[in-house]
């Protein structure tokens, strides 16, 4: 019988890569399991118990808030300030960074950015959906109350970056600069277990994801590689498959296993594009890099080299396989 490997021993046997946290980092992802184990219960319970809908108000995004946004925000919150090791949060359904200001609180060294609910309106029909987490050592002192600056931190100075997934199954998927791991929940005794070690996106892909919906507004470099990936051509493989759900968590993980690339540029819609970069683009810019891809908002331009300037900047997207990416940066530099 082969023996399971739960997240927590996980962590524990790997923490000596990080023999400045003293356990902290350990602490950290407890909560983070905590709130994603609370969640997988709700989320299961959706269409049994009013979680599902509009909540009736917008986002600091203008965006309608969902009855599980705001569910998942506060539990992934409270989570994070339990333990006394994360000093603030910056959340998409945050206005403003949110301080915790506890003496224990303003003692931790860590500041966590996060996407509580990618996806939340699939909720109503089934669909998968996902947390997404960012984590960053602070840069102001330790024992003052944290500041805007601890939050905008280019991505790649990101201790560590993740997601998890809600679907046929609970993923959690996480790296902290040393690889990409992957665990599968086990309602049935209440752990994550390794499932996925070592996850590397394969070098070429035969999927790429884009709202084609919104073509007509596209740039012209990228509307050219969404007809290359249409055309036939067997030594490619294309054409490709086209696989969009509309939650960026749910398509980067099909991706990351299979290979493909994930697309959301500027529009005339969105001239910066529509993710944000703190709790959406340099987290999965962070972990594809781990598994051996690219992400990239613009040809040369390295998502996790981006200096923010706001905590709910917008950016363009491009992740995926490696040669996928370097393919479409070239549509995009011929036509520019």
């Amino acid at each position: 019988m082969k023996m399971i490997k739960t997240l927590g021993e996980f962590i524990l046997d790997n923490q000596k890569e990080y023999p400045d946290a003293s356990g902290e980092l350990t602490s950290l992802f407890s909560s983070i399991r905590l709130a994603a184990k609370i969640l997988h219960r709700q989320i299961n319970k959706a269409g049994l118990v009013d979680i599902t809908g509009a909540a009736g108000a917008e986002n600091v995004q203008g965006e309608q808030q969902q009855k599980l946004d705001i569910y998942a925000n506060e539990h992934f919150k409270n989570a994070l300030a339990q333990r006394g090791v994360v000093c603030g949060i910056g959340s998409e359904e945050e206005e403003e960074y949110v301080t915790f200001e506890e003496t224990k609180n303003l003692d931790g060294r860590y500041v966590v950015l996060m996407d509580p609910l990618d996806g939340s309106s699939n909720i109503d029909v089934n669909v998968s959906v996902g947390t997404i987490f960012s984590v960053y050592q602070r840069i102001s002192p330790v024992g003052t109350k944290v500041t805007e600056a601890d939050f905008l931190q280019p991505g790649h100075k990101q201790v560590a970056a993740g997601y998890v997934i809600y679907g046929s199954s609970t993923m959690l998927v996480y790296s902290t600069g040393n690889g990409v791991n992957g665990f599968t929940y086990d309602s049935t005794i209440g752990v994550f277990a390794l499932s996925h070690p070592n996850l590397m996106v394969p070098e070429d892909g035969a999927i790429y994801s884009v709202n084609e919906g919104n073509y007509v507004h596209f740039p012209e470099g990228v509307k050219k590689y969404i007809k290359y990936c249409q055309e036939e051509d067997e030594s490619t493989q294309r054409p490709y498959t086209s696989r969009y759900i509309g939650s960026l968590v749910s398509d980067f993980h099909r991706n990351l296993i299979k290979g493909g690339i994930y697309l959301y540029p500027t529009s005339s819609r969105y001239p910066d594009g529509k993710l944000r970069l703190l709790y959406e683009c340099n987290p999965m810019a962070f972990l594809i890099e781990q598994a051996g891809g690219k992400a990239i908002s613009y040809p040369g331009k390295r998502i996790l080299d981006i200096e923010p300037t706001k905590l709910h900047q917008r950016c363009p997207l491009f992740v995926g396989s490696p040669n996928m990416v370097d393919k479409l940066a070239q549509f995009i530099e011929a036509a520019d």
